[in-house]
């Protein structure tokens, strides 16, 4: 079975629009593991735009899954992960200005500062992915610096229709096959939803799908475990 880490973000997003106390996206992680979620994803952004530090201690003491921190490769961010121990730990770009991540981490130009952190995190028995784009120079970078795992960016196939989506997802797939004879754990992520998932949850050699803003748009209408559920009922059928 594929695992689903979800990704409480959004929830924190509309918590932060008001500047109280709810909703509390420690809550709705803790709602959605019992609707079946196999881990739970926040990204600990430099602007603290949404989730905040409080979130990811709290949830590091309450959650019962993996917890997933997504992160920015900056000294800050090492240590505070250092410090926190979450079970996993995704480096990803981040840019100020941007809505949401834009694109794969360059790992082949950051090649050094990259391995650096990867060894300080590992170090302290927390695996370490990166987002990257499919690209086979990127993921032969990553295994080259040390990565238990690569997440692969999924939004280019996300954002495609037609024979292009068809081109993109032949593009995942290469890159899963590559990463898998590697040695890399793989995992996919950004842009998912209930409509585009089940083609990538079909590849073999991907473990973990990350989803965030699908489930949590859709938890709106009919709550987060509902939303929760179906969504591990798709991944379900992806693998019968």
């Amino acid at each position: 079975m594929i695992r689903l880490g979800v990704n409480v973000d959004h929830v924190a997003t509309v918590r932060q629009a008001r500047m109280i106390d709810v909703p509390d996206p420690v809550e709705a992680a803790l709602i959605a593991e019992q609707a079946g979620a196999d881990g739970i994803t926040v990204h600990l952004r430099e602007d603290r735009r949404h989730i905040q530090e409080r979130d990811v201690r709290l949830l590091r003491e309450r959650s019962r899954s993996k917890v997933n921190l997504e992160m920015a490769v900056t000294p800050a961010m090492v240590a505070f992960a250092e410090s926190v121990k979450p079970d996993d730990a995704c480096f990803v770009p981040e840019k100020r200005e941007e809505l949401t991540t834009e694109g794969g981490l360059d790992v082949v130009s950051h090649k050094a500062k990259i391995k650096e952190a990867v060894e300080r995190l590992q170090g302290r028995t927390i695996h370490v992915s990166l987002f990257i784009d499919p690209e086979s120079a990127q993921i032969e970078t990553a295994k080259e610096v040390g990565a238990h795992a690569i997440e692969i960016h999924t939004g280019s196939y996300c954002n495609a229709s037609g024979r292009e989506r068809d081109e993109q997802l032949g593009v995942i797939v290469s890159a899963a096959t590559l990463a898998r004879k590697l040695g890399l754990e793989v995992h996919g992520g950004h842009g998912l939803n209930y409509d585009n998932v089940l083609p990538i949850a079909r590849i073999p050699e991907i473990v973990e799908l990350n989803i965030g803003h699908s489930i949590i748009a859709r938890a709106v209408i009919v709550g987060i475990e509902q939303a929760v559920r179906e969504m591990k009922e798709l991944l379900a059928r992806a693998r019968e």
